[in-house]
């Protein structure tokens, strides 16, 4: 079973060289610490900075530097800071080549719902309906199940949907999976020690299984 670091690892090793990549609130910020120093990728955040760079260690913790989810973070040399609406251009204009997001819940079909709970007070979606509707690529970070034990990756979604057929890969603490185009969830990748039938337990949507599962390598 995959941790949080876990997650994020693995979905680097999803990142190309030249690509821009905007990182969503929680697990999918920690991505660029793993990041391979060799690719030259640009990291986009929605509230108006291009060119993320690590997590700061705290000596050099600069309390004005902040990415979309409020965090502490680092900028690379040749970075610019902008305003969120020229940020939200560049995101509604497709210039995001790959954008990584948190998930409550994704269907089959590649639906996903990540921004609101019934019941609870939530500011509101921020740049996800925007992030989702222009990307060119959705790669999603979560854990697998609740914590009351009930799949997340669902036939359907019961969740206020943030967007429709959109998501294409998946990461979570059991495994990595592809939503396939005529619906399903694809098993690629096999958390080590997770079983392919603890998978299938824990998956209501369809999901798809063709010949050994290998466990994820780091």
């Amino acid at each position: 079973m995959l941790d949080k670091i876990g997650i994020a690892k693995r979905i680097a090793q999803e990142v190309r060289d030249g690509m821009y990549i905007n990182l969503g609130i929680g697990i999918p910020t920690l991505v660029a610490n793993y990041i391979p120093k060799a690719l030259n990728v640009v990291l986009q955040s929605e509230n108006g900075l291009l060119g993320i760079g690590p997590f700061p260690t705290e000596e050099n913790v600069d309390a004005d530097l902040i990415n979309a989810g409020k965090q502490t973070i680092t900028m690379m040399p040749g970075s610019s800071l902008f305003s969120s609406a020229e940020s939200f251009g560049m995101i509604r204009g497709g210039h995001v080549d790959l954008t990584i997001l948190g998930a409550m819940e994704v269907s089959e079909a590649g639906d996903i719902a990540n921004w609101k709970v019934p019941g609870k007070m939530v500011k509101g979606m921020g740049g996800a309906m925007d992030l989702v509707a222009s990307a060119k690529n959705i790669i999603v970070a979560m854990q697998h199940c609740s914590k009351d034990g009930a799949s997340k990756l669902l036939k359907q979604c019961t969740l206020p949907i943030t967007g429709l057929k959109c998501v294409k890969k998946i990461v979570t603490d059991l495994a990595v999976l592809d939503v396939i185009p005529e619906g399903g969830f694809k098993l690629l990748e096999r958390a080590p020690g997770v079983s392919v039938d603890e998978i299938r337990k824990a998956t209501e949507g369809k999901l798809i299984v063709s010949g050994e599962i290998p466990e994820i390598k780091f």
